[in-house]
């Protein structure tokens, strides 16, 4: 129901909502559970995030944590959350990087599937960038309303934001100025839980962790 306009200004706005969490909120917050069903629309279709449950403040400098409970919700997890029980900023933005894959394709990660193959949607997304295909992960309901420049962008973006190493995500902070920008854009690696049918060469494994969690979400 949504055209192209209205889901780029939700994207642009979860974006926005998630850098003032990280950086300008009194209390820096890490979300910890961004997912489609916690992002509200009010009656002009802005985006409101919600449910701050299982959210963890941070000073300053001090972005990462670990715990032995591992709480949120598989298909938005990052692989370092959910293997070692690592959290930061950088798993939000993981988070985030999903959320734009599923807005753009219209489909949620974990129920997504093609014919061509098992991945994934963050599988399915890296696969079509690789053979420079990208906008073939736009919803059909979009193809009227869209604005090529920005779709393909987001993707990118959004590809940036799944990595699967942190440190090589982008901040909130980058994400906002990438999504609104006309410069060039970093290329991603390839993104968490995704194995690929070259599976043998290790290229798609960058380590064994990686691969321990790709099978249990699979299941």
């Amino acid at each position: 129901m949504l055209n192209w306009p209205q889901r780029f200004n939700i994207i642009h706005g979860i974006a926005r909502g998630i850098l003032y969490l990280h950086q300008d909120s009194r209390l820096q917050i890490i979300h910890r559970d961004l997912k489609a069903s916690n992002i509200l629309l009010d009656t002009d279709m802005n985006p409101k995030i919600s449910d701050f449950g299982l959210a963890r403040n941070f000073v300053g400098h001090d972005t990462t944590n670990k715990t032995k409970k591992v709480v949120g919700t598989h298909g938005y997890i990052s692989p370092e959350y959910a293997v070692h029980g690592c959290f930061s900023i950088k798993s939000d933005v993981f988070s985030f990087g999903v959320l734009v894959l599923e807005i753009i394709c219209g489909k949620r990660n974990r129920e997504f599937s093609h014919g061509g193959h098992t991945d994934n949607l963050l599988g399915h997304a890296w696969k079509l960038h690789k053979e420079g295909r990208s906008i073939g992960l736009l919803s059909a309901s979009l193809q009227a309303s869209c604005v090529v420049s920005e779709v393909l962008r987001s993707i990118h973006v959004a590809l940036l934001c799944v990595q699967h190493r942190p440190e090589d995500r982008p901040t909130m902070w980058s994400v906002v100025l990438m999504l609104v920008s006309e410069g060039p854009l970093p290329e991603p690696k390839t993104p968490a839980f995704f194995i690929g049918e070259s599976c043998s060469d290790h290229e798609s494994l960058p380590s064994v962790d990686e691969h321990a969690i790709t099978l249990l979400y699979a299941r």
